[in-house]
């Protein structure tokens, strides 16, 4: 009875993130009632392993006491602090310290947002402040990669280049431009790793060449495309490409509101090819999703600027609940259990994570399989010498998603049929072997679709 209320409920109040409002309307919610380690339990008592750490964010699994210790703790103490006025409150300075002391580089100056997208609204503004500050306004030119995702805001859906996210919004807006992705699986340049770095570091030479030097202001990229299909670059794209950012004197901003914190094996993605960003922007695995949080890197040139530039007038930049006390409290406390186990526990699954996909590579229906730690994708086909992906009709969205939902397993089913993958660092190697197992199952299911079979006869 409760369930049937909350679904009806919902249908007439909740408005869902990303959803056709109409096709949820019909389908009615899922409930979610409890979750412990890896492992999440709907309102019907139904469990599943949570391969997608809620959206790619419970970095360190579901119901550690601590956690909730440290927010109630605060929340007794000091709810909430502002930090306009030049007010703060201890947890947010400690934790910006310590991300300080852990970054990349001279990355030493931390602004807290609520989350991903408005990190990225953050650097787009402390970006244009940057270049005011040198005499130069009219560097005011952003370029992406397609495929990529930098957050739902008005600016950062133009940033990102999934066509859902502009449909219907006027977006990417007109100083906004994009630059093909690395994506080696579907590359026509082939899979070689040099051919692609080779044409990516020529698009971007010639998009800035396009733009125009004195106007090109910055290149974003995640160091993983999450939301374009668990897209990896080969080795040395990413210094390549910050390499060429330096050279044609344009900001390189990292995007590892996903990558961040352990999720593909050390604390920042960045860090496996020794990179430094000029700003670099996290989310998600800060807080392990327990509460909103998210925050904005800057280097010591860009930060530097900016304050010189200001001088003693105030940067018109904030937000209400930045440096939120109780956020950086558990901030802090999600970074102790990284630290003290999560992380090395990640990498150790990660591992067998992959190899785990990799054994599903000679399943009929599977046509890459890529990742990189607690990160990874298989992309589904029904040709694999022709890539020949499922056919619209078998709406892998759907139907792929019930289907290991109803196998007791989360992960990410997108509409082109790739799979992705993002369990929390908890997992044990039991809870890795399910997710295979679930996984092969669910293809085996979906092996039998009429749709599916006859686009393979």
């Amino acid at each position: 009875m409760l369930s049937n209320s909350l679904v009806e409920l919902d249908r007439a109040h909740l408005v869902h993130p990303v959803a056709s409002y109409r096709g949820h309307e019909r389908a009615g919610v899922r409930v979610l009632k409890s979750a412990k380690g890896a492992t999440v339990t709907d309102a019907t008592g139904h469990q599943m392993i949570d391969g997608f750490a809620g959206l790619w964010c419970v970095n360190a699994g579901y119901g550690h006491e601590s956690i909730v210790e440290a927010a109630a703790r605060q929340m007794r103490e000091l709810p909430y602090a502002t930090g306009y006025f030049s007010l703060g409150s201890e947890p947010a300075i400690r934790l910006a310290a310590e991300l300080a002391d852990r970054a990349p580089g001279d990355l030493n100056h931390v602004y807290f947002t609520l989350g991903g997208s408005d990190a990225i609204d953050s650097t787009i503004r402390f970006i244009r402040y940057y270049y005011h500050s040198l005499g130069k306004p009219a560097k005011d030119q952003f370029i992406s990669l397609e495929q990529g995702y930098h957050g739902s805001s008005t600016v950062g859906a133009g940033l990102t280049a999934l066509p859902i996210f502009h449909a219907g919004f006027g977006v990417p807006l007109d100083w906004q431009h994009k630059i093909p992705t690395h994506y080696a699986y579907r590359n026509p340049v082939g899979s070689d790793p040099q051919a692609i770095i080779a044409a990516s570091v020529a698009a971007l030479r010639a998009k800035v060449e396009e733009i125009g030097a004195e106007r090109a202001a910055a290149f974003y990229v995640e160091p993983i495309q999450g939301s374009g299909g668990v897209l990896v670059p080969p080795p040395g794209w990413m210094k390549a490409m910050r390499d060429l950012c330096t050279e044609l004197d344009i900001l390189f901003v990292a995007d590892e509101v996903i990558t961040g914190f352990g999720r593909t094996g050390p604390l920042f993605a960045c860090s496996e090819e020794d990179i430094v960003p000029d700003l670099m922007t996290t989310a998600k695995g800060l807080t392990s999703g327990y509460v909103p949080m998210g925050a904005v890197f800057l280097s010591e040139r860009v930060y530097q600027t900016i304050a010189d530039g200001a001088g003693s007038a105030a940067i018109g930049h904030g937000y209400t609940y930045s440096a939120h006390p109780v956020s950086a409290a558990v901030g802090l406390e999600v970074l102790r259990l990284y630290e003290n186990g999560l992380l090395e526990n990640g990498v150790k699954a990660g591992a067998r994570l992959m190899a785990g996909l990799h054994e599903l590579a000679a399943h009929p229906l599977v046509g890459d399989v890529r990742g990189r730690g607690m990160l990874a994708a298989i992309e589904l086909v029904v040709d694999q010498e022709r890539k020949t992906p499922l056919p619209a009709a078998a709406d892998p969205s759907r139907r792929i998603f019930d289907r290991a939902w109803d196998n007791g397993l989360v992960i990410r089913a997108f509409g082109n049929g790739v799979l992705g993958y993002a369990p929390p660092l908890c997992c044990t190697d039991a809870e890795i072997d399910a997710i295979i197992e679930r996984t092969r199952r669910t293809l085996d299911q979906t092996l039998e679709d009429p749709d599916v079979r006859a686009a393979l006869a």
